[in-house]
């Protein structure tokens, strides 16, 4: 268990670990952060920082001297970068769960076989191996890289009468995979945190909308049934004590709907705090940041409850000049990242909005998993 005044090592300089550094300030605890950005957002508000590559191991052993904890705020962290931080300090969350989810192929097949449902999907390594795929998932269906992909990067939507040879040619004939297309009625995810001992707790589920691949907006509570609700913490809490895990973790979801009834399809998994659990910092009792924290350094989780009802909307290249009318609208908060550029597509900051609600009290939190 960690004290106030250790210092949590970041692998990782972009907005999430700038949050998680913030959050562990909060608590006392100081944070060294190594980033190959020398113009990353979190050296700015970290105690220590090292600008220096993933696989620069004098570097990565220099981050690791004296930290108690070493953590990551992206799944794109080389594996051997994190395996040679394994073995000289602790890694939370682990190798494993850090493996899993770089590769959409092992994912998706460790998911489905915890007996969790996701969209059908197979393995794709060549052109015969798609028109495989196809043949056997069929059209519509989502050809993406197995790794590195995120925001819609790395995919490639297919259609009936499409040229799947130019699919193939335009993803680089890397190692992908195919996922048959789910008519879902709506995208949410479930942010929850697991410690050593098994303690778990899970925030609200939540509803999120996409424009052009990148997340726009996240609002709780998301429309969906209780059951829907109670089925989503199950599905993170098996998830996360199968991986062994210790941090905070993403479940990205489908809701399908059947009549009346509801199913849940596993998307995607992110080993991480999330964009789309943004909403706790000014909506729950809790952070998703704080509680990364909390959980890693050992420390009793926190509170989950959402204090209203809440919506997240991210500030996206240009969005950004509108950061005076934000600050004087009524029950907003701004959160800017403190970065330089405003590129289109680019992540600047979000909006935090927040309004009374007399059911917010629906989080939860366990004992165990």
């Amino acid at each position: 268990m960690l004290q106030p005044g250790d210092m949590i090592g970041i692998l990782g300089g972009g907005q999430l670990g700038r949050m998680i550094a913030l959050a562990a300030a909060n608590l006392g605890l100081k944070t060294r952060i190594l980033c190959p950005d020398r113009e990353s957002p979190a050296f700015d508000v970290c105690a220590e920082h090292i600008c220096a590559a993933y696989d620069d191991e004098a570097a990565l052993a220099r981050f690791a001297d004296g930290i108690a904890v070493a953590t990551y705020e992206f799944e794109n962290v080389p594996l051997a970068t994190a395996e040679f931080l394994a073995g000289r300090v602790r890694l939370a969350p682990g190798a494993r769960a850090l493996a899993i989810t770089q590769d959409r192929l092992a994912e998706k097949t460790f998911v489905r076989d915890l007996g969790i449902e996701t969209a059908p999907f197979a393995a794709v390594d060549d052109l015969p191996g798609l028109e495989a795929a196809v043949a056997a998932i069929g059209l519509p269906a989502v050809l993406k890289t197995r790794r590195f992909g995120y925001d819609g990067k790395g995919q490639v939507t297919l259609h009936p009468g499409d040229d799947l040879a130019a699919a193939w040619q335009a993803l680089g004939r890397a190692p992908a995979i195919l996922e048959g297309f789910v008519p879902f009625e709506r995208e949410v995810s479930v942010v929850a945190a697991r410690r050593s001992d098994d303690a778990f707790a899970a925030y609200e589920l939540t509803q999120n909308v996409h424009r052009n691949h990148i997340l726009h907006v996240s609002s709780v509570p998301a429309q969906v049934t209780p059951g829907t609700r109670a089925r989503s913490h199950d599905i993170a809490c098996k998830l996360s004590r199968a991986l062994d895990y210790v941090g905070v973790l993403a479940v990205e979801l489908f809701v399908v709907s059947h009549g009346a009834d509801e199913r849940l399809l596993v998307n995607e998994l992110a080993p991480r705090v999330h964009n789309s659990g943004h909403w706790t910092q000014n909506g729950a009792v809790t952070s998703q940041f704080e509680q990364h924290v909390r959980a890693i350094a050992g420390w009793p989780l926190g509170e989950t409850a959402r204090l209203g009802r809440v919506e997240m909307t991210n500030l996206i290249g240009d969005d950004l000049q509108e950061w005076q009318h934000l600050l004087a609208e009524p029950n907003a908060h701004l959160h800017l990242y403190g970065k330089h550029d405003a590129r289109e597509g680019r992540k600047m900051g979000h909006v935090n909005r927040l309004w009374p609600d007399a059911d917010a009290l629906d989080g939860r939190k366990t004992d165990g998993c």
